[in-house]
């Protein structure tokens, strides 16, 4: 199962251990689904990690080491098709993503946003809370 993680998600893990989004996370360590990103999310990874609201919370060894294990063991898309779909134009790259990959799960907190999508082509657009319980996590 290919799977998507928005870039809140991810950085979310790195804010609580004991929640969701970090449950996710361990979930793709253990193999439990193919995570999906392109090089547009990480650069996104490296820049949100840099606001000073993100900083007092993740270091940027945590940081570091998250874009290493994306790019060591996720699917990295290169090419992503140009997508305007979301209200939010910032949010397209991950849709482009969910195109490329022909991904199964596009998985975000971004209620205003892509959520409200719901589904792009073949992908499902879900919060944590639904993918955990798709894993059988919750």
């Amino acid at each position: 199962m290919r799977v998507i993680l928005d870039t809140n998600v991810l950085l979310s893990a790195f804010i609580r251990i004991d929640s969701n989004p970090y449950k996710l996370l361990q979930a793709w360590l253990d193999g439990r689904f193919e995570l999906v990103s392109s090089a547009a999310q990480i650069e996104e990874i490296t820049r949100v990690a840099r606001y000073p609201r993100v900083r007092r919370y993740i270091a940027p060894a945590e940081v570091g080491w998250l874009v290493n294990r994306i790019r060591d063991r996720a699917l990295v898309v290169d090419r992503l098709p140009k997508v305007d779909v979301s209200s939010d134009p910032a949010d397209n790259f991950l849709l482009g993503m969910a195109e490329a990959a022909a991904a199964d799960y596009l998985v975000t907190g971004d209620r205003s946003g892509v959520l409200t999508i719901g589904r792009h082509k073949k992908t499902n657009v879900v919060t944590v809370s639904e993918m955990l319980g798709t894993l059988q996590l919750e």
